[in-house]
């Protein structure tokens, strides 16, 4: 059976192993060899990161051909209406193409919520506002570039999951090993 992590990157974490000076790495968080990540979150991202030995699931969940959702919690800058987040749901055109359509929600913020190291730039005068967001591709610092698009910038970027794997109750730096039931249902869901 495969090994698959899940894992709570925390902010400013560069998501390879080696960071040749440029900051933590995921080595500084885990200790287990023959792993790798299935996809990348940018460094300034945070949340659900999956990691395996199994280079087909690894495959699997990071190419947008196979179409596992993956959901974020947004904080953005500005009170989006409801337009926006039709907007967002139906598709963004961005630099590289029109993205696909989305599941996109207004929601208060996340209890699960932890605070992040460094906070959010704050401005009195602009309120925040949280945003669930569901993608089936993975362009390069997509839900950035889409809020953006919308008039909303992206202030905070959490994966809270991937399929129907989510964070739970991991703190940033925390990991857990997939039981097998968990990883043979992983792997139906990636049509292995």
């Amino acid at each position: 059976m495969p090994r698959v992590i899940l894992f709570n990157k925390p902010y400013d974490v560069l998501c390879q192993f080696s960071g040749q000076d440029k900051g933590p790495t995921l080595a500084d968080y885990l200790a287990i060899p023959g792993v790798y990540p299935a996809g990348r979150l940018d460094k300034d991202s945070e949340g659900l990161l999956i990691l395996t030995d199994y280079g087909p699931l690894q495959h699997r969940l990071a190419h947008p051909r196979f179409k596992l959702p993956k959901t974020y919690w947004v904080q953005v800058e500005g009170e989006p209406t409801q337009e926006t987040v039709q907007a967002l749901c139906q598709g963004v055109t961005l630099s590289d193409g029109l993205t696909l359509p989305a599941r996109c929600e207004r929601i208060t913020e996340p209890a699960a919520l932890w605070p992040r190291q460094p906070p959010i730039r704050v401005r009195a005068h602009i309120p925040t506002h949280w945003l669930k967001l569901a993608l089936r591709e993975g362009r390069n610092r997509q839900v950035r570039r889409m809020t953006a698009a919308v008039g909303h910038p992206t202030l905070r970027l959490i994966r809270h999951a991937i399929g129907d794997l989510t964070l739970d109750a991991l703190v940033p730096g925390q990991f857990r090993q997939l039981t097998e039931i968990e990883s043979q249902q992983l792997l139906r869901d990636c049509g292995l």
